[in-house]
């Protein structure tokens, strides 16, 4: 699914990462910020269980559905489009047109239709998420979704939590985030879990352990819009390693 700050094209790499670092074997994998679900529809349901959890609750009730059966609607108008930005339909179905149907996955952040690209061509956005969808719900059979903000997310014992928050400085998504409580956070759970996050830099007390030069429209520079050159790192508290 496409959507803002999508690990999508760095997720095998990731994970490769962690396993490395920390052996799965059959531990829980955990994931606060789940969002476009793009990061565990790459882990291996064979390695364990997953655990994704999302503050959004149009979005997590949008992926249950999907999962459950439901089929999207290929193509929504723009008078349904802002209907659902209204919020006057079924959650589910808001969840979908939220982000599939706007510019670059961002929570209503313009409604996206058909264009015409700059080699004359015509795009039709609603149509790649629909088929990008589709193709992704195979892989999250099995997974265990929960909307939490990411402080009162339960978490099984002895799990590896991937983190991929709001960058700090970055695009904002639909909310603002606190991203010195959130450090705060990964330290206190750190005494009972192995914790990985994705961001651009992290405190001292982290260690990189990851990173991949990237072009993005969320940039470190923290403007959204156009093409944007940063590098992705992957961190750990230096108490686990």
């Amino acid at each position: 699914m496409k959507y803002m700050g999508s690990k999508a094209r760095f997720a095998k790499d990731i994970y490769e990462t962690v396993r490395k670092i920390t052996p799965r074997q059959g531990r829980p994998w955990v994931e606060p910020f789940a969002g476009g679900m793009n990061m565990i529809s790459s882990i291996p349901a064979c390695d364990g269980p997953r655990y994704a959890n999302d503050s959004n609750k149009y979005l997590i009730a949008m992926f249950k559905a999907l999962v459950e059966g439901w089929v999207p609607p290929k193509k929504v108008s723009k008078e349904f489009y802002e209907k659902c930005k209204r919020l006057e339909e079924e959650e589910h179905i808001i969840g979908y047109v939220g982000f599939n149907c706007s510019y670059s996955g961002k929570w209503f952040g313009g409604y996206a239709g058909e264009v015409k690209t700059k080699t004359g061509k015509t795009r039709d956005y609603q149509e790649e998420a629909f088929r990008h969808i589709q193709k992704q719900v195979p892989s999250l059979m099995n997974v265990s979704f929960s909307c939490y903000s990411y402080e009162e997310m339960p978490i099984p014992e002895n799990a590896i939590i991937y983190c991929d928050p709001p960058y700090q400085g970055t695009t904002k998504y639909k909310d603002s985030f606190d991203s010195e409580k959130f450090w705060d956070w990964v330290r206190e759970i750190s005494k009972k879990h192995v914790v990985y996050v994705s961001e651009y830099k992290a405190p001292d007390d982290f260690v990189c352990v990851w990173n991949s030069a990237a072009k993005s429209s969320l940039s470190a520079n923290g403007r959204g819009g156009g093409v944007k050159k940063s590098v992705e790192r992957l961190f750990i508290p230096k108490n686990l390693l």
